[in-house]
């Protein structure tokens, strides 16, 4: 069969199907646009809303003025709820829309929302994260969930796949942290939250057009009469224990965005305010900071994804650590809990950073450096794995609707991050820098001495992709 005559769907592209291009590209620019705006919103909102300063220092680009508790709290309220409301996002795919087309409805929202926040208005403000907070609900947990369907149940590329697609993620976010976050403090705030609507843009008709390559995939089962037995059937033995270890792994999930998401609220702000940004006599931008860990994705994404498939080189380097060779390493739990552990050392640089800032009054860029590295290879370990084991383990006619739990977990993981944030307070940030560390890395070690009990409940759903060889 000639490649002219291989249906749109079945085409690959370097190993994979082009439609997970496709969606790369659609959420490399439903990034853009989310984590644009996320680079700028608790700085705008922080900022000093006077035209002139007490200093007499006249205030180019005045924000909202808001309290730093109060600017912390809103964007943990938020960042909660673009999560939270993937769970009825995924319900209305799964019952009555399907993944495919809720992605598109989802991807216009955003774009309504990104270009309402251009207007200089409270209402437009407010008015434009609702509908943020809608259309992130409805595009997050059915993108990725088209992102498994591409692949067949055992396929080996799935992961590495997942692995593309949030490489695809990163690309977006890197970028926009760079330009719209230059663009929001430099020239005006509302001309950032401007730019991150026209990223979605680009991002809605790039989906449109691929279309065709995603003939096969997040389509409506809910009228297909062959459907109809599976969707009505009940949960069997085997798919309960399998939702329910997804769900403790839910937990993991929980902390470590509790912890990781500190990098738009308070590591945000602790660069603005605490850290010696100077390089010569230009001061490198606040929100720039935000573009380390999407660049440190780039570039590392691709070699953990190898790492975790090379069988030799990893049981080489877990046989250091004391682990035997035929110990099955390679399973999702694993990587999530290495993960969890390794964004958990990564705060104890800004424990570094905090305690050289009380002693000289400034801290040094690199701590930040580090610990963005090392948050970065924690959330390469497990962000991308925990999408991918939720595709192996939901059952079909759930599919949906736990990866719209996953993103949910996010949320409450991000909420919990902006009372972390809001703490620091009266707690000092020192004390939550080094209490996440403490925290995330003991309970890591502890679901690593629990995670044969754990892997027990998913009966084998990994155990081929596990064997070190």
């Amino acid at each position: 069969m000639s490649s002219t005559s291989i249906p749109a769907h079945q085409k690959e592209l370097f190993g994979h199907p082009v439609g997970l291009y496709v969606l790369f590209f659609t959420e490399m620019w439903e990034r853009f646009s989310y984590y644009g705006m996320r680079a700028i919103l608790v700085l705008y909102l922080v900022r000093s809303s006077e035209a002139i300063s007490e200093m007499g220092v006249v205030n180019l680009n005045p924000g909202l003025g808001w309290e730093r508790g109060d600017a912390l709290a809103l964007y943990g309220w938020y960042t909660m709820m673009v999560y939270v409301m993937s769970v009825p996002g995924g319900y209305i795919a799964d019952k009555f829309l399907g993944q495919k087309k809720s992605v598109l409805i989802g991807g216009v929202l955003l774009l309504i929302g990104h270009s309402t926040l251009a207007i200089e208005q409270m209402w437009a403000f407010y008015t434009g994260l609702v509908f943020i907070v809608l259309g992130v609900g409805m595009l997050k947990p059915n993108i990725s969930t088209m992102v498994g369907g591409l692949y067949k149940q055992g396929d080996i590329r799935r992961d590495k796949g997942f692995t593309i697609f949030y490489i695809g993620i990163n690309v977006g976010a890197f970028i926009s942290s760079l330009v719209v976050g230059y663009v929001g403090e430099v020239y005006g705030w509302h001309y950032g939250f401007g730019l991150a609507g026209i990223g979605m843009g680009l991002g809605v008709l790039q989906y449109v057009l691929g279309m065709k390559y995603l003939s096969q995939v997040g389509n409506f089962l809910g009228d297909a009469k062959e459907s109809q037995v599976v969707m009505k059937a009940p949960l069997t033995k085997v798919e309960k224990d399998r939702i329910i270890v997804l769900l403790i792994s839910f937990l993991l999930v929980i902390l470590f965005w509790g912890a990781f998401e500190q990098a738009g609220g308070l590591m945000n702000l602790y660069t603005m305010e605490n850290t010696d940004r100077f390089l010569g006599n230009w001061q490198v931008p606040a929100s720039w900071f935000q573009s380390i860990n999407a660049m440190f994705i780039i570039f590392f994404g691709t070699s953990v994804a190898v790492f975790w498939a090379n069988r030799k080189l990893k049981g080489q380097w877990l046989s250091k650590l004391g682990y035997p060779l035929a110990l099955p390493v390679s399973t999702s739990l694993f990587k999530m809990t290495v993960g969890l552990i390794i964004m958990g050392i990564g705060f104890f640089f800004m424990t570094g950073a905090t305690a050289q800032y009380e002693a000289t009054g400034s801290s040094a860029m690199y701590w930040l450096v580090f610990a963005y590295l090392f948050h970065t290879i924690g959330e390469l370990c497990l962000s991308p794995v925990a999408l991918s084991f939720v595709t192996k383990l939901a059952p079909v006619k759930y599919a949906s609707i736990m990866m719209g739990i996953y993103f949910a977990m996010t949320g409450f993981g991000s909420k919990l991050a902006g009372l972390l944030g809001e703490w620091s307070s009266t707690l000092g940030e020192f004390t939550i820098f080094t209490g996440i560390a403490v925290t995330t890395v003991g309970i890591g070690v502890i679901v690593l001495m629990l995670r044969p009990k754990l892997e027990a409940l998913t009966h084998g759903v990994e155990d081929e992709e596990g064997v070190v060889s």
